[in-house]
């Protein structure tokens, strides 16, 4: 059967993606890993022993990059969206949203995303009070950079329940080519149904993303960008079915796509 256009897309993307490795394996050791980072500070000494820390990557490089102690701004400096290169995008000639104030749009920011994973629409209402990660949402989606990418980690301990989304390659190592700084973080908390970016310490948001389906304890370090409505169950299904290496960090036993993205 012919590939479609975005299936042929995201194979020249992927292929892309590999032929860059020979030449980036120094850089690689260096390269700070998007991941979650557990805090024991915030878990119980009976859940000590099973703090998670999620890096992003399920197969390279697993040294631990830390996020700091403290958490990060909830507002972008100087109140405007600076979207910074930072290394190659997943997908070649992609490009970044231009830097806007937030406070004085002509045109307001999406209020709804539309995640189809798997076939089956999952509603999130999108937070205020990240208006440059809903800005960034709403370009990547808009440049199908999103669609039919893999949903490459989930996780299923007793303080981390989240399915990780939004790299093009599936290894947990892609970005979109930029990165910005963290917003709508003081105080946050992570119980489900929250969606919120990964990222590889403060201020270098990308693409890459968490659903969480069951309440997690996680430090305020990481941009919550909206809440799911309906398509919960969607998750939980994923999760019931657990990780191809049977452990509680891993890729799902069933592959799971994200085929599409769209804000309204």
């Amino acid at each position: 059967m012919a590939q479609s256009a975005k299936q042929r897309r995201h194979e020249l993307a992927r292929k892309h993606y590999e032929r860059q490795q020979a030449r980036r394996a120094a850089e690689t050791a260096r390269r700070r890993r998007i991941g979650i980072v557990v805090g024991a500070v915030i878990v119980a000494v009976a859940l000590v022993m099973g703090t998670l820390l999620v890096t992003g990557a399920l197969g390279g490089d697993d040294d631990p990059v830390a996020s700091g102690p403290e958490s990060t701004p909830s507002a972008p400096a100087g109140g405007v969206c600076d979207y910074r290169t930072s290394g190659e995008s997943a997908v070649p000639n992609l490009g970044a949203p231009p830097a806007i104030d937030p406070a004085a749009l002509e045109t307001p920011l999406p209020t709804t995303a539309t995640l189809t994973i798997n076939g089956a629409p999952v509603t999130v209402t999108l937070d205020a009070g990240a208006p440059c990660t809903v800005n960034s949402l709403a370009f990547l989606a808009a440049a199908g950079y999103y669609d039919g990418t893999t949903c490459h980690r989930l996780t299923s301990s007793a303080s981390l329940k989240v399915l990780q989304c939004g790299d093009p390659t599936g290894t947990g190592g892609g970005s979109p080519g930029y990165e910005y700084d963290n917003e709508n973080t003081d105080g946050a908390t992570y119980p489900a149904g929250t969606v919120a970016m990964a990222n590889s310490g403060p201020n270098t948001n990308g693409s890459q993303f968490f659903l969480v389906y069951g309440d997690s304890q996680l430090p305020p370090d990481y941009t919550v960008f909206g809440q799911i409505t309906t398509g919960l169950d969607v998750i939980t299904g994923i999760a019931d079915g657990g990780t191809d290496n049977g452990s509680e960090d891993g890729a799902p036993i069933t592959p799971v796509t994200l085929d599409t993205v769209t804000t309204a």
